[in-house]
Order: structure tokens, then sequence, then C-alpha cells
């Protein structure tokens, strides 16, 4: 390939991603930060070797099949790539990437805060002392759900789920996790595994997700599994919306099953379920998991150094 690669950046990335993408790359960037449709990511395709979309851009069966021949990588600045249809892609002889391990401390501590939010009525609490009604105190006033001691269960054991059983522990929490292979006795570190889901659900006093969103997953979280929580528990998600049906949710919240929610993500984005805005025990954050400068920036490296590797002629280190 003569000259530099042209790389079509399709949001506003890290200061550091977007310099070091224009020194080595024939680089055109999204400074509006827009999100593109379907179509306009074909009709553009036509003049990138390579593309750096977020998980707000839908490579789809349709896209795929209509992206121009000079595509030959996605190298996606996320690690989730539920928004790409992967044999689709495959099939056309493009390369598809993603970004993990960078990103997994950030998205846990978002986990952590949610967990805590939830539990110990953040939004009623700041929303009271905001808007000027604190005007009264007592010992039965905004008692919440303890965390430290409590039960913790994660769906999902990889990268991000391991970063938050390291957060519980601070806290004492009784770690348990449903993966699809039991870790190794040295990774556990102490948590106790459940080849079903449904047996981490029976003993889950907090539930975090952090499984990625497949045609298996989808609604992974739905009325006949929320109601096998106990009784008073807390959901948190971080993972993605697709995880969890909604209006299932909504019903184990009102119904008092679910003593609250915190939510990281949503079916629809952006914008989210205006339904939930009701309840001021589901705790909400609009998508912001990853959305510390130094993670962005290892993401941004990430995505690039996957790229690089490509155009060299080696295999992407994440490579899908």
């Amino acid at each position: 390939m003569a000259g530099k690669p042209a790389l079509w950046i399709t949001r506003r990335l890290s200061d550091a991603t977007l310099a070091r993408a224009a020194r080595d790359y024939e680089v055109t960037i999204n400074h509006e930060d827009r999100t593109w449709s379907g179509d306009e990511i074909v009709a553009r395709s036509a003049d990138f070797d390579a593309i750096m979309p977020c998980h707000s851009e839908i490579f789809d069966a349709d896209v795929a099949a209509r992206l121009s021949e000079h595509v030959k990588i996605i190298a996606n600045h996320s690690v989730g790539v539920d928004h790409c249809d992967l044999p689709a892609l495959k099939a056309r002889g493009i390369t598809v990437t993603n970004t993990p391990d960078v990103l997994s401390d950030a998205t846990a501590e978002l986990a952590l805060l949610l967990m805590l939010g939830a539990a110990r009525r953040a939004v009623e609490g700041d929303r009271l002392v905001r808007e000027g009604r604190w005007d009264s105190w007592s010992p039965a006033f905004m008692v919440g759900k303890q965390v430290s001691g409590a039960r913790l269960g994660i769906v999902g054991m990889g990268r991000v789920g391991q970063a938050m059983a390291r957060n519980a522990r601070g806290l004492g929490m009784e770690l348990h996790y449903h993966n699809r292979t039991r870790l190794p006795e040295d990774r556990e570190h102490g948590a106790i595994w459940h080849e079903s889901l449904d047996s981490l659900l029976a003993v889950s006093d907090f539930l975090s997700l952090h499984c990625p969103a497949t045609p298996e997953t989808a609604g992974l979280m739905n009325a006949e599994r929320l109601t096998r929580l106990p009784a008073g528990a807390v959901l948190v998600n971080t993972a993605r919306g697709a995880l969890v049906d909604e209006a299932a949710l909504l019903e184990a919240i009102r119904s008092g099953h679910l003593a609250a929610a915190g939510l990281d993500c949503f079916a629809h984005e952006p914008g989210g379920n205006p339904a939930f805005a009701a309840h001021e025990n589901i705790f909400m954050l609009p998508h912001i998991g990853s959305a510390t400068r130094r993670t962005r920036d290892a993401m941004g490296a990430r995505a690039l150094d996957n790229l690089d590797a490509f155009f060299a002629g080696k295999r992407p280190r994440d490579q899908m």
C-alpha cells in the first residue's frame, strides 16, 4: 500500500489518540462528534482503508454487505462488539478488533459507585439537599441497605467482573459468581462458583452484570429470573442494556421485590428509559463506565496498536 493508510475516526476521541493517529495515518476525524447512520457509513466507506468506530456506529449485516471493498479493518474503540455482525464482516474479509483489558478498572469503579449509590438512596438524598427540602432528621430517616458483609453475585467473571470482585473484597462482601467455566482457584480468591445462573441468583443480595450482550444473553434478567433474587436485592448493570428486560425490572421495582437498581446502560441509547426517572431508587448514569481520561487514552492506544499491527502485515493482538 503506497503512502499512509486512510483512517476514519468516527467519533471525537482523546487528544493523545488523535495526535498519534494523525502522525501515522491519513486521518479523517469527526470533530463534530455526531453519530453516523448505516447509510452514511456505507457512503463514506469508499474513502478509507480502516475505520475506528465506537459502539454508537452499527455494522449490522446490511451495512457489512454494502461496505466498500477498500475497507480492510474495523478497529473498534470499545471492548464490546455487539454493534458488529462479526460473521457478516468476516465474510467480506474485513478484520475486526476491540480494546479489552484497558477499561476493566474504570468500569468496575463505576459498578461499585452504582451499587453503593443504589443501596444508600443516593438519588433521593441528593435531591433532598439540592432542592432545599432537607428540613428534619430521625433514626428512621433515609435508611438504606448495607453493602459491607453482604453477598455479591457477579454474572460474567471476565476482566471487568474480576476487577469488581477486587473492589468488593475491600467491603468484606461474600463473593459468588456464574461463568461459563470455573476460574482457576488462584484467580477465584475465595469467590464461590455457581454452575447455574439460578443458583447464583438465589444467594445474591446484590447482583452485578458483567457478561457480553449476545443472542443468548439478550433479556437475561427477565421477570422470572428477577423473582429468583432475594427480596430486597439490588441489581447493577454496567455491561449492556440488552441484558435486562426493562419492563420486568420496572415491575420488580414497583412491587418492592427489588430494593433498588444501579444502571449505566439501557436498551435504547442515548436517552435511556424515561419510565425509570419516576423511581428514585433507580440510580442512573449515561453509559460512562470507561469515561476516565486515563482509560480513554489507553483505549485509543490499544485500537491504534491493532491498526499498526494489521498494516505491518501482523495479526492484531485483539482480532476477533
